[in-house]
């Protein structure tokens, strides 16, 4: 394949004064084949691929899927003929979902065009959401997208017909907002009869998971130095770690875990049903109408309050058996039948006041810190369309440390109420009580205490569930070719308030 590779530039510049179409196209690729060969052995594996392609931020499935179409001898690797090959019949896909979206037939799509395409397939969006879309393409500032630019921008997304499309320029949208952090995905209409929605939120569930389970050993530490301050006067995490094995061996690392997982199918189909019931409501008569940006906000906080409300008695259990001794409770039954007939049915409320208020500065901070780095990030990289998996998880990362921040005192109040064992019918300390206390008895950095775990948690708790995300989704078969991480990926997952904080 090597004299293949050194052909095509030669032949090039023997006729560059009067090359055709096809030999610039050719040309083009030859360039694009040696630049993606990093080890220039003629051959271009998965890795070298998703290597060359990091910027244009393609998930693996998609990679993989390239390579799969264009490896016509099965050896896992694509030599420049197929390499060719494969870019001349995507080529080709492509030149058709142009002409079908160019409906004047002007050689050039508009806003408007891009609206009535993603119509036509099922998504309804607002003449400026198309005209964001449109944006992200349009390199020259015309305002419209030529054959050029749809190319140029598609090339390497292996999409194959408009609902692949729409569904690509649905997440792009969703994600130019920082929704995945904070608000549940849209949903087509189709998309909901074919049980793609239930795929994708069950994936999301199975990330979480195993995203959870992963952090669990962090996660009671940040608890138990929350609630008690320290381990027997030492605050060093690794020292916290080796008194909770001494005491309950290394199983008793992931005590609380159960509830903690059991909890997210619940949360997840409360909140998605919740949103979609709001939405409703908001919309009023003109069930056609987009929401805006705040109006999905509001709906999705409203919708994560319900959730919590609903579940908020499974989070006190969480907190009881993560501080809970050796032969304390023999399981969750066991635990909320002991709080029940000695505390009462409101002790599973216990904390439930800051734990509401903590949401609202916590989802607004990491909303807008995750917008304003994803935004930047665009700014300063204007000739790439996408930021990648990596920036992607990295302005989560931030933005949930933001969000913690700001509203972790709350978190460590409510874990403090959570915790209170107390006998039926004595009175209970406030939230502002407790507040006041922590801050005579431990000063100000009293209401930081198991912040350093809980930080520690942060990234790869975020990378995990990216990770287990992606692998679940295409098993279950809601995979979504070419796209970025779509919304609940961090929604269902250990991206949230209670989890971070």
């Amino acid at each position: 394949m090597g004299p293949q590779r050194a052909w095509f530039p030669m032949a090039c510049c023997q006729d560059s004064r009067d090359s055709s179409p096809d030999l610039e196209r050719e040309k083009r690729w030859a360039e694009l084949f040696d630049q993606l060969d990093l080890n220039k052995d003629g051959r271009i594996d998965i890795l070298e691929l998703r290597t060359g392609l990091a910027d244009r931020g393609l998930s693996r499935s998609s990679v993989e899927k390239i390579v799969a179409e264009g490896d016509t001898n099965h050896d896992g690797q694509l030599d420049f003929e197929e390499f060719t090959h494969y870019l001349r019949r995507h080529e080709k896909q492509l030149k058709l979902m142009f002409r079908s979206l160019d409906r004047n037939n002007d050689g050039e799509i508009d806003a408007m065009e891009i609206q009535h395409s993603l119509h036509s397939v099922g998504v309804d969006i607002s003449l400026k959401e198309a005209t964001r879309i449109l944006q992200i393409m349009d390199k020259d500032g015309t305002m419209t997208i030529d054959w050029n630019e749809w190319r140029d921008y598609f090339l390497f997304n292996p999409l194959s017909n408009m609902e692949e499309v729409a569904r690509y320029w649905k997440r792009s949208m969703m994600l130019d907002i920082g929704e995945q952090l904070t608000i549940p995905d849209e949903f087509s209409a189709e998309e909901k009869k074919s049980g793609y929605v239930w795929r994708q939120l069950m994936a999301g569930i199975m990330a979480g998971s195993i995203s959870r389970t992963g952090s669990a050993p962090l996660d009671r530490l940040k608890v138990f130095l929350q609630v008690h301050g320290s381990f027997a006067g030492s605050r060093n995490v690794l020292n916290g770690f080796q008194l909770m094995v001494k005491e309950g061996g290394v199983q008793s690392l992931w005590r609380g875990n159960g509830v903690n997982v059991l909890k997210i199918a619940p949360e997840t189909a409360i909140k998605f049903t919740a949103y979609d019931q709001i939405k409703h409501v908001i919309r009023g008569n003109n069930e056609t109408r987009n929401l805006k940006i705040h109006e999905r906000f509001i709906a999705g906080a409203l919708a994560g309050a319900m959730a919590q409300t609903a579940i908020y008695p499974m989070e006190v259990l969480k907190t009881r058996l993560t501080l809970r001794r050796t032969g304390q409770y023999s399981g969750i039954a066991h635990c909320a039948k002991q709080i029940l007939q000695r505390e009462g049915v409101t002790a599973f409320y216990k904390g439930y006041v800051p734990n509401m208020l903590g949401i609202i500065p916590y989802a607004g901070i990491d909303l807008a810190v995750y917008e304003t780095l994803k935004y930047s990030w665009l700014q300063r990289n204007k000739g790439l369309t996408d930021p990648g998996v990596m920036v992607l998880v990295g302005c989560g990362a931030i933005s949930s440390i933001c969000g913690q921040l700001a509203s972790y005192p709350l978190a460590l109040i409510r874990t403090r109420m959570q915790a209170q064992a107390s006998i039926k019918g004595a009175p209970q300390p406030s939230m502002v009580a407790l507040f006041r206390n922590i801050v005579v008895q431990e000063g100000v950095a009293g209401l930081y205490r198991g912040l350093s775990p809980n930080l520690l948690k942060v990234i790869p708790a975020v990378s995990v569930s990216y990770v287990a995300y992606e692998y679940t989704r295409i098993f279950l078969g809601a995979d979504i070719e070419a796209s970025q991480p779509p919304a609940p990926a961090f929604t269902c997952t250990d991206v949230d308030w209670h989890e971070t904080a």
